[in-house]
């Protein structure tokens, strides 16, 4: 007997949804440069780019656990500072064969502060 392609109890209904949270006043990230938040017990690298614009990515490289907030970035690009691992900062993916890092929504609201919006399931971050 085949399966119904049509029947969806195999498939997952559990809500996503996401959750803004506020991170502190974008100033506070120097312009070219990364720092690491810590949000519902994962850590997320906030990077400011030389023309303000932020990109926000997984903060751990998943070659070895490095600070990925602490490496060097261009406008596509962030460098892990123990083995030189890239990362784009757009999608997350690997030009040098790491697993990708996750990426976030990321913006600046009216009052300058840094807003994250970060996944949730039944509310549980994912993994």
């Amino acid at each position: 007997m085949s399966a119904d392609p049509t029947d969806a109890s195999e498939v997952s209904t559990e809500p996503v949804s996401t959750k803004s949270h506020t991170l502190g006043p974008v100033d506070q990230i120097p312009f070219g440069e990364g720092r690491a938040f810590g949000v519902d017990g994962e850590q997320v690298a906030v990077f400011r780019l030389r023309d303000g614009t932020l990109r926000a990515l997984s903060a751990v490289c998943p070659h070895r656990g490095g600070p990925i907030a602490d490496g060097t970035i261009d406008r596509q690009v962030v460098m892990c500072p123990l083995h030189q691992h890239a990362f784009s900062l757009e999608t997350g993916c690997s030009s040098t064969g790491a697993e990708p890092l996750r990426t976030y929504s990321v913006q600046e609201d009216a009052e300058q502060n840094i807003v994250l919006e970060y996944p949730h399931i039944r509310g549980n971050s994912l993994a």
